[in-house]
């Protein structure tokens, strides 16, 4: 058994793993390519984050995707290529909404360079992922805009927040079906799609990372509030801090409002408070950790990548189809 990709993912095969390998190397090597320019500034730029790493989550999707097909496809690191370059382009713009000073373990940026410069890099690797798209065809043309969209429409409506009458929770899922869970999809969907792989199968992978993604934000969610520094690699507590209604809070509030229990009431008062205070906000993250909102979060977490992995089962049994239920495990162990 060795590992690799995201989480310590095993891979039993040796045949696959060689494949996975060479495929994930490739795409590092496409994704330097398509962020050099012939003005070195830019190139810094465009290459800060690919060099700060990540875990290529979505190349990884890609490649076991492209597995019910033809992987050695000429399409396929393209394909992986475009979808990473996209990823990345909007963290450039996510850290300059969210005001962030560190991703990945350096600087951000925006904090390097300011937020126009930040916001101009991100255009041009969107700009770089069109290009190499405009290779693979329109139907991959069209792919890729129609998940933009939904992307941009994610954000939109998280920055909009849910309308009158409508259920924060409901509205949240669907801000990260688009805001993670399209991206994803197409992840599976390209790596299928570009490998030569029956409709039905591409429509089953697609399927398969649209719930995967979504359950992969619940479980950061969850460790935002649950995990210590060292298992989640960023500060506790950080989006609670920065006030972001992240699902456990969203649970919480719901709970309040259903049962008006006195020290839920004062929990949500307390969120509602500056927690830009150290003691205030160790009081809130360790009331948090002991809610049974984060329990609740933890199960919608497990929905979704068991909704995931019950996507698979059309599928014909082999390697990739292992690694794929397996990356379902590994999202829920993340979220504990």
């Amino acid at each position: 058994m060795t590992v690799v990709g995201p989480f310590g993912l095993s891979v039993r095969d040796q045949a696959l793993e060689a494949d996975v390998q060479a495929g994930l190397a490739a795409v590092e090597e496409g994704l330097l390519e398509a962020t050099k320019s012939e003005v070195p500034f830019i190139t810094e730029a465009a290459q800060h984050l690919v060099r700060a790493g990540g875990k290529r989550f979505r190349p990884l999707l890609v490649m076991l995707a492209a597995q019910f097909g033809d992987p050695y496809a000429p399409g396929v690191v393209p394909s992986a290529v475009v979808v990473e370059l996209t990823h990345l382009a909007t963290l450039y713009h996510d850290d300059v909404m969210d005001e962030a000073a560190v991703r990945r373990g350096v600087d951000s940026a925006n904090t390097r360079w300011g937020n126009s410069v930040a916001v101009l890099t991100g255009d041009f690797l969107f700009a770089r992922a069109s290009q190499i798209l405009a290779d693979l065809g329109p139907e991959a043309v069209r792919v890729q805009a129609l998940a933009f969209e939904r992307l941009v429409t994610g954000q939109i409506l998280e920055t909009a927040g849910p309308s009158d009458g409508r259920d924060p929770v409901e509205h949240y899922l669907d801000v990260l079906a688009g805001k993670t869970g399209s991206l994803v999809a197409v992840s599976c969907r390209f790596g299928a799609m570009m490998s030569g792989a029956d409709e039905t199968v591409v429509d089953v992978l697609t399927q398969y990372g649209e719930r995967l993604g979504v359950a992969f934000q619940l479980a950061d969610d969850v460790l935002d509030i649950a995990s210590d520094s060292h298992e989640s690699g960023k500060t506790p507590g950080t989006d609670l801090r920065e006030g972001i209604p992240t699902l456990p809070v969203l649970r919480l509030r719901e709970r309040a409002a259903r049962l008006g229990l006195a020290e839920d009431v004062a929990l949500c008062a307390l969120l509602d408070s500056d927690l830009s205070d150290d003691a205030r906000h160790a009081e809130a993250l360790a009331a948090l950790r002991a809610h049974p909102a984060l329990e609740q979060a933890r199960r919608d977490t497990v929905r979704y990548a068991e909704e995931a992995r019950a996507a698979l089962a059309p599928l014909r049994e082999c390697d990739a189809k292992a690694a794929l239920i397996e990356l379902c495990d590994a999202v829920v162990h993340r979220a504990g």
